[in-house]
């Protein structure tokens, strides 16, 4: 069947098991109701519905055309609307995966600010500290703050820089010395953010002075939040950003370690599937989520791509 109206029409009686029924929900009269079941059994060279002045009902030969392009006819159907919300840049559903860290402090805010902009469009977030094989988990767009991606056939854009700041509670300070240069940092007591349990690479600069180091790995983990927790409590020094530390430095939970240097700035980054152009439903997201960053504080736009 090249044209699916008239299959339309006869799911819809034996649906309702009347043609006067169906004829209200497809906003047609009874009679063009009867007239485009009675050419489709014509085509089909079967009678497909049993007619009597109370009932309708399938015949056996009915049945085996409901059953097969029903499901044919919903299957066309989803697809048809799939598509047409993937062309639209106001409505649909949106994909999106993001660190953990940031989802709980920074996302909520841009979401509903999101929603409130655009309501017709729905957002399933999923939140993980782990970069994502983002057509495996079947993802829209992902979110990640690290440092610059290593693999360049990924396809990401480079949103801003996030200062971050390596910070400890005042206690490790009164069983251990406090650094004065990035020389004196015991590499055990390091905290290390990172997903394969290697140290985490760490870069101070002063003026024209630099000074790299690896985190050790006594402890290592790829959540912020659980690193801050430990330093808070006084397990280590970690350098995190700022949106992580700033109320504790604010109270004084914690302290700047090495306050006149400065460790090298995160990437907030978007990646995406290998898209040839962003769907507009993504690019309306994209431009939302720049516009509502660069609303924020402290983050560098000067090297955004």
């Amino acid at each position: 069947m090249k044209d699916l109206h008239p299959i339309r029409v006869f799911l819809k009686v034996a649906e309702q098991a009347s043609f006067a029924a169906a004829a209200r929900d497809l906003a047609m009269t009874p009679a063009s109701v009867t007239r485009i079941v009675a050419k489709l059994e014509h085509t089909l060279g079967q009678q497909l519905l049993l007619r009597t002045t109370r009932h309708v009902s399938l015949t056996a030969a009915g049945s085996r055309v409901a059953t097969r392009f029903g499901p044919i006819v919903e299957d066309f159907d989803r697809a048809s609307e799939e598509m047409a919300q993937a062309v639209r840049p106001d409505r649909g559903r949106l994909r999106i995966n993001a660190p953990v860290s940031m989802g709980g402090r920074l996302l909520p805010g841009l979401i509903d600010s999101f929603r409130l902009a655009y309501p017709n469009i729905e957002v399933d977030v999923t939140m993980t500290d782990r970069l994502v094989d983002i057509m495996a988990e079947d993802c829209d767009l992902a979110i990640r703050i690290s440092g610059p991606p290593g693999d360049l056939s990924t396809i990401w854009r480079k949103v801003c820089e996030i200062p971050r700041r390596a910070i400890a509670a005042p206690a490790l300070f009164e069983r251990m010395a406090g650094p004065v240069h990035p020389s004196d940092l015991v590499v055990d007591t390091c905290l290390s953010y990172s997903a394969d349990g290697a140290g985490e690479p760490w870069v101070f600069t002063k003026g024209t002075h630099r000074h790299s180091l690896r985190a050790g790995t006594a402890v290592v983990s790829n959540n912020g939040d659980f690193l801050y927790a430990l330093a808070k409590a006084g397990g280590g020094i970690a350098a995190l950003p700022d949106f992580i530390t700033h109320a504790g430095l604010e109270s004084g939970a914690v302290i700047p370690v090495l306050p006149d240097w400065s460790v090298a700035s995160l990437w907030l980054m978007l990646y995406y599937p290998p898209y040839t152009q962003l769907p507009p439903l993504v690019a309306t997201f994209t431009d939302f989520f720049v516009a509502y960053m660069r609303d924020m504080d402290g983050l560098d736009f000067s090297n955004a791509t």
